[in-house]
């Protein structure tokens, strides 16, 4: 840290004898020892804060890409499994799912906008009329 070397140490320690006193250097050491430990524990803990705030920043940054991966994941297993369900592509699926599907060209005739168009398959109506009929109670 500080270029200190052994001639600049030794001016250093006869000054402090001659200035300080040999009977109170002892003292003077312990003291300037204190104010540099307590100065290497406040540049640890600013720095460990610092440091912990890079990890926090860090983490948000990851969970919030894992949380968007995640989400991507589970759209593409749905379809996925929406459409080998239905024995359809993922595509076909897709499409189909598709609240906004692309509109017809302008240039369409009239008769084809104005009519609504059902998407996905009717129920049979045999279902329909078995439900109807009320079934005979057991004896």
């Amino acid at each position: 840290m500080f270029d200190i070397g052994a001639s600049e140490l030794l001016v250093l320690v006869i000054v402090a004898i001659v200035v300080i006193g040999p009977k109170d250097l002892p003292m003077a050491l312990r003291t300037a020892g204190r104010w540099v430990a307590k100065m290497r524990r406040v540049s640890n803990h600013f720095r460990s804060g610092i440091e912990t705030m890079i990890r926090e920043a860090e983490m948000e940054e990851m969970e919030r890409k894992w949380k968007e991966q995640n989400e991507r994941i589970m759209r593409e297993t749905a379809a996925q499994e929406a459409a080998a369900a239905q024995g359809q592509t993922v595509e076909a699926a897709e499409d189909q799912n598709d609240p906004f599907p692309n509109p017809l060209p302008s240039d369409a005739p009239q008769s084809a906008v104005a009519d609504p168009v059902m998407i996905g398959p009717m129920p049979p109506e045999e279902k329909f009329a078995q439900t109807a009929k009320p079934e005979a109670p057991l004896p």
